[in-house]
């Protein structure tokens, strides 16, 4: 398990670095009125796909874990922070920033003009890149803390 955890950890940092580049290459893409590239196709690529690679993992955790169990105790586990938020909060605000990742990827492809695609991927990006922020466990947050970089 401490093998998943660790392969949790980093793509998390893949993730935000795609993101990111996803979403500035959209609001360049936007500001300079140019057209969509390969680059632009690429960078939201690459943020579909670690973003795929983190949920295989995250299924992986929660199903080697013990959170399935808690799940059987859920009243329970609403009343401590920590167990709720990698309980239910987590997994659901990143499930639902892959969900929105997907759709902005498809809604890029079907479209021709290339300020909507630039306008669609950094609208769709840009709020999932948020939940994903929001919904990590950084170490600045109090009851469900984790360290900045986990190792072996």
């Amino acid at each position: 398990m401490q093998i998943l955890l660790v392969i949790h950890n980093l793509i998390r940092w893949l993730i935000i670095l795609f993101g990111l580049w996803a979403v500035i290459n959209a609001a360049s893409g936007l500001a300079a009125k140019r057209e969509f590239m390969q680059r632009d196709r690429r960078s939201n690529f690459l943020f579909v796909l670690w973003m795929d690679l983190q949920f295989l993992a995250g299924l992986a955790l929660y199903f080697v874990g013990d959170w399935v169990e808690r799940l059987k105790h859920l009243s329970d586990n609403m009343k401590d922070t920590n167990t709720r938020f990698f309980t239910i909060e987590h997994e659901v605000m990143m499930i639902i920033a892959l969900i929105l990742v997907h759709i902005g990827s498809v809604k890029v492809k079907r479209t021709n003009i290339s300020s909507l695609k630039f306008k669609r991927s950094f609208i769709f990006f840009i709020i999932a890149l948020l939940l994903i922020l929001i919904a990590t466990p950084w170490p600045f947050r109090d009851a469900v803390a984790r360290p900045w970089f986990r190792w072996f």
